[in-house]
Parts: structure tokens; sequence; C-alpha cells
């Protein structure tokens, strides 16, 4: 049973500072406060927020062409803007949580501090409580198509779930939600909250969040970004017969409940921080009586699942 019964969420759907950690850093702050003015328990950034989608893998045709040097720059300007998991940059979140006593779930690019892999960059998810802990940093396990280019190989020690007294919280990135095995990981982790974190939640990304919703008997936040051609580093843009003010990621944000239908449908191409009362989060439990794939519906006599996890040191 869940402490409270009801949570104040902030998706925020507000383009980054893309590719400048510095710049990003002080609009997390102040994203942050302002959505705590406003009564939020748990605030929400999308896939990779801090600092920015790499979008331009889908636009840019030139961008998978051997020793490109454009690509290699972009890779360079990722890496140095990305986050290091622990470091200074966590440190502040982490207090920022702590100060206004709320739960964060952002996504980042996130490199190693040193030793093997220090070159790699990740497409993380970090979850932080309301005490300022970090709680759970998860890895994307599988970067999708040209993302590849890009991101290395998360591992299984962060599918699991935060507790909270709104009940338990989880979340998987993007194309996660079409891994089947990643979705039982964390049904049986037990999340009342999931978060699932996309680029832009079009009408795919809506089907498997409504999909993970009413799998899973628990209420789906679906964070999509906002960003724009002339958002890009200069040196992605030269050359390009793309309209400046053209939407790359056009947002998309939704609230799903535990029986799969809209609490908050889609909002594109809108700049803003999303506020959304989420009432009766002891309805992911009544729920359950029909379809619960972790309890009457497993079948553990017939079917066996387990997780091989690593510690991400051993990365």
């Amino acid at each position: 049973m869940n402490d409270k019964n009801s949570l104040k969420l902030a998706i925020v759907q507000q383009r980054p500072r893309y590719f400048d950690l510095s710049a990003c850093m002080e609009q997390l702050a102040i994203l942050i406060a302002d959505a705590a003015k406003e009564g939020a328990d748990l605030i929400v950034f999308g896939e990779t927020w801090l600092t920015g989608y790499p979008v331009w893998l889908d636009y840019l045709p030139s961008i998978a062409l051997w020793d490109h040097e454009p690509t290699k720059w972009a890779f360079a300007l990722m890496h140095r803007n990305a986050v290091e998991v622990p470091g200074p940059e966590i440190k502040r979140i982490a207090s920022l949580a702590a100060r206004y006593r709320v739960y964060l779930t952002i996504g980042v690019n996130e490199r190693v501090r040193s030793g093997p892999g220090q070159g790699t960059i990740y497409n993380s998810l970090l979850t932080f409580n309301a005490e300022g802990k970090l709680a759970n940093h998860h890895r994307k396990l599988m970067p999708t198509y040209t993302e590849k280019l890009l991101y290395g190989l998360g591992n299984g020690t962060g599918l699991k779930s935060v507790d909270s007294p709104f009940g338990k919280i989880g979340g998987l990135i993007c194309w996660e939600h079409w891994m089947p095995l990643s979705r039982q990981a964390l049904h049986n982790e037990g999340e009342t909250i999931h978060v699932a974190v996309w680029p832009t939640v079009h009408d795919a990304h809506q089907l498997a969040s409504r999909h993970y919703a009413f799998e899973g008997r628990c209420f789906v936040i679906a964070a999509g970004q906002i960003l724009q051609f002339k958002d890009l580093p200069e040196l992605l843009r030269q050359g390009q017969a793309i309209d400046p003010e053209q939407y790359l990621m056009r947002g998309g944000s939704c609230v799903i409940g535990p029986d799969g239908q809209f609490i908050l449908p889609p909002v594109f191409q809108s700049e803003e921080t999303l506020l959304v009362d989420i009432n009766d989060l002891e309805r992911a439990q009544r729920e359950k009586m029909t379809l619960d794939v972790t309890g009457h519906y497993a079948r553990p006599d017939v079917f066996d699942f387990r997780i091989r996890q690593r510690h991400q040191s051993d990365d």
C-alpha cells in the first residue's frame, strides 16, 4: 500500500542548452525550482536531456560515412559535455532534489571518469529520491540503430525500481519498451509509476507506452522533448537544406493510467513544463485483479526468468 494516494507530476518539455553542460545545469536548477514551487512531487526530464539527444542521427545522411569529420567533432563535443556518475553535476542534482524534497528522473549523456571505457558515452537514466540520494542508475541496454555509433551498451544493474511514498518508481529508455524481457524485469519490480523517456512520443511510442501501462498495471509517464533544427551546432547544420524552424523533436509528452487510457493526452510542439495531478494511485493495484504479469498471470512453473547483473564499474 502506498503512503500517499496522489501526486503532482511535472514533465519538463523544454529544450536543453544543447551540448553545453554548464548552461544546461543552470537551466536545470531553474526548471526544478519552478516545478517545485508549483507543488511537484516528481519531476521528469526526457531521454538524454542533459545535455541533449543526438537527433541529428535521424536527419543528416552523411553522419554514418567513415571518418566523417563533423560526426567525430559532434561525438567529441557530446563527450566533453557529458556527466560523470558520480561527479560534481550529480552531486548538485542530488542537492536540488533534497532542497526541494522532490523525486527526479532525468536522462543524461554519461561518460566514465577514468580507466577502461573512458572514451565511451552511455545513454543513462538517473532517479533521485527526495532525500537527495541517487537511488537508481540505469544505462540503456541497447542503443537503437544509428545510436550505436555514439553510445556503449548498458548492463542489468539499473533494472530496478525506487521506493517512494507514492509507490515504486521505475523507468526505461526509448526502445527498451520493445524488449519484452526488459519490460518483465521492471514489472517484477512492482512499479506503481513507470517513467518512459523518448526523443518524441509519436504514435508508435504512444502505443508502446500505453501497452506498458496496460501490461504492467501501472501509471506511465511518457516524456518527449522539444528541439528545432536551429538548435543543433552550426557545424552539423552547414550545407543542410532543412528549415531552421523545423521541429526535429516535437514533444508528445503524455500520462497514461493502468488501464492504458490517457490521463494527459500527448502535447506536441509546446515548450512548457506540464503539470499533472495523478489521483487514486491505488487504482494500479485494483487493475491487477484481471491481469498481473508478476502474480497470477506469471506461471513460474512454466517460465523461468533471471537477470544477469554486474556493477557499472565492470564495464
